[in-house]
């Protein structure tokens, strides 16, 4: 088959999204399909709103067999606060009994990319399949669904659907954004909706998605490299860490928990209690602001690394005592099923996707997303019950291995492929 595969960004570009796409893209390579991947030059997630952010220079290269296809991030010439101002004008378009198309051609904007649009249109590359990932990023799923169908050729969509931590899915102010009309009638005419949780599925089928177009899949992991096998006292030594860890990777923002789990910690550490945060990942604008306005003592047991390779990824998981990633912005999050294939235990937000995931209790604990002092329990509970917490970390590693490998995962999603193309 040839596939061609749209998103955001991709490798060296480190994100739950682009270990997911990569993952199967790798596989699907090796299995001797020709797979193309056309993203953007991001390698800084926000460079989308903000031009001063990293890119990647290569605009093609080949990773692992898989063609990379990169296509410059546009600004207009406003601040860059005008991407949100864009947002927040979509969310309230969405809301007005207006064409879907009409937000559809303004969202053309958030990110804008228009060479990525420009070869959609003039390349005379023949493929068999088109497939887009991440609904969040509407424009560039909504260039890869016009390409298919002006070319008569399947398209399955990956939505990656932040539900968010309301009452009911999609119903607070964030999962708004990543909810609107004209998304949900992106997925609505996709031809295959590989859905990460029941909980995706229910909201699509809900909105008129038919229930034989979806699939229910998720990410996975490979259980011989992905996390496991690290060298925790490696990671102690080099970064000075004795007692108890408290891990987290992610993009370090206010939507991830990762102000609440500092909260939480501060909580902890004036009650007495000896023990080390660990942030790794992305550091975003707002939330280095936040730190910078910490006294220095509550920054001393803080340690903020940025983005981190898969060498010290491993080690963390290793040393940590527990993994903590509080988020109502995720739909599932491959960094739970890591820190279990290290027998480690987690804590959630109650969030959609995110409560399919974690089973309160047995394998991990969830909290009320922004609730400090519950999050400061979990922790706390966690760390002052070590038997409990071995036990959640080994159930976590059972049902990794019994549901989440990516072998099992890849096979599914291969045969989904291969009735599109032959049908």
């Amino acid at each position: 088959m040839r596939l061609l595969h749209l998103s955001q960004r991709y490798a060296p570009a480190r994100g739950g999204a682009e270990i997911h796409l990569a993952a199967f893209c790798e596989r699907l390579a090796a299995d001797g399909h020709h797979v193309t991947v056309a993203t953007t030059d991001a390698a800084d997630f926000e460079l989308f709103w903000n031009p001063a952010r990293q890119r990647i220079a290569e605009p093609e290269s080949v990773i692992n067999g898989v063609r990379v296809r990169r296509f410059p991030v546009r600004h207009l010439p406003f601040p860059p606060t005008t991407y949100m101002g864009l947002r927040r004008l979509l969310w309230i378009t969405s809301r007005l009994p207006l064409p879907t198309a009409v937000a559809g051609r303004l969202a053309r904007f958030t990110p804008w990319v228009p060479d990525l649009w420009r070869w959609l249109a003039q390349t005379e590359e023949s493929f068999d399949l088109a497939a887009g990932m991440n609904i969040s990023f509407e424009p560039i799923i909504a260039a890869g669904l016009d390409f298919a169908r002006r070319r008569r050729i399947p398209f399955a969509v990956y939505p990656l659907t932040h539900l968010g931590a309301g009452e009911r899915p999609g119903g607070d102010a964030v999962s708004g954004f990543h909810t609107m009309r004209h998304q949900v009638a992106i997925v609505r005419a996709s031809d295959a909706v590989i859905a990460q949780t029941k909980s995706e599925s229910d909201f699509y089928r809900a909105r008129g998605v038919p229930a034989a177009k979806i699939h229910v899949i998720g990410p996975g992991v490979d259980a011989a490299a992905a996390a496991a096998g690290g060298d925790g006292r490696r990671i102690r030594a080099r970064l000075g860490l004795d007692g108890p860890i408290v891990f987290s990777l992610a993009a370090l923002s206010y939507d991830k928990g990762t102000v609440h789990l500092v909260e939480a910690m501060r909580r902890l550490w004036a009650n007495g209690r000896h023990a080390h945060l660990v942030l790794a990942g992305s550091i975003q604008a707002p939330f280095q602001r936040y730190l910078a306005d910490l006294p220095e003592a509550v920054r001393a047991p803080i340690h903020v690394l940025g983005p981190i390779g898969d060498a010290d990824k491993r080690d963390l998981m290793a040393a940590a005592d527990l993994f903590a990633m509080p988020s109502r912005t995720d739909s599932f999050g491959i960094v739970y099923l890591e820190a279990w294939l290290n027998e480690k235990p987690v804590i959630g937000a109650n969030a959609w996707g995110v409560k399919d995931v974690i089973a309160h209790g047995e394998d991990g604990l969830l909290v009320p997303f922004g609730d400090v002092p519950a999050l400061a329990a979990a922790v706390a509970d966690l760390l002052d019950n070590p038997a409990q917490a071995r036990m959640m970390g080994r159930a976590g590693a059972a049902k990794v291995r019994r549901f989440h490998i990516w072998d099992r995962k890849y096979a599914r999603i291969r045969a989904i492929y291969q009735g599109l193309v032959s049908s």
